[in-house]
């Protein structure tokens, strides 16, 4: 035998609604909060990039570093340079030559992996977006990244090692990369060696 619980009493029924209709205001109330803090850090976030003060890959300098004793061809190397958290990654070209790019994505800064096996020379890859990079240059050659890959300036010893010795910003020439720095640490240097000249001497 059931019994049926007994009816709410209009004040129950009061109370009921009153507790539903602050929870539904405190949901409200929430939803505006969240809303308004993700506004508030969008507008911050795009301030703080427009004004460049994140840091970029190429920011500051640091003396020369020997991230190989040997690089074979068709093989890649990563490291940091010139920061303890400038990600990079030197890759020796079918053809022998070296060439070294930072491995932070230039869309969403996801990391970019060496894919030996695409292509002649290979592909840099970014499997967050499908973005890729020309093992040549760095430069984007599918999806949406909007910029080439920074670049890590890599020179080889008479030993066989690789080193790097500079940075260059996205779409900026190694040699660009080098005097900039060099200008900044040593400006009489970057003057005699003709940085910043445009007649076309050297």
């Amino acid at each position: 035998m059931t019994t049926t619980p007994p009816a709410p009493t209009p004040a129950e029924q009061e109370a009921l609604v009153d507790r539903i209709s602050a929870d539904s205001l405190t949901t409200r109330r929430d939803y505006l909060r969240i809303v308004a803090t993700v506004s508030g850090g969008l507008v911050v976030g795009s301030t703080v990039v427009s004004a460049g003060v994140l840091h970029r890959h190429g920011d500051g300098t640091a003396p020369p570093l020997k991230v190989a004793d040997r690089l074979p061809k068709g093989q890649a190397v990563t490291f940091n340079y010139p920061g303890e958290h400038d990600r990079a990654m030197a890759i020796r070209l079918t053809d022998g030559s070296v060439v070294g790019y930072s491995t932070v994505c230039t869309h969403l800064a996801c990391g970019v992996l060496w894919r030996k096996q695409r292509g002649a020379e290979g592909e840099l890859y970014c499997p967050c977006h499908e973005g890729v990079f020309s093992a040549r240059t760095g430069e984007v050659t599918a999806g949406p990244p909007p910029r080439p890959l920074p670049r890590v300036v890599m020179v080889e010893d008479e030993q066989g090692a690789v080193w790097a010795i500079g940075t260059a910003r996205s779409g900026e020439t190694e040699e660009a990369g080098l005097c900039r720095q060099l200008a900044d640490t040593d400006p009489v240097l970057a003057e005699r060696a003709g940085c910043g000249r445009t007649d076309g001497a050297s």
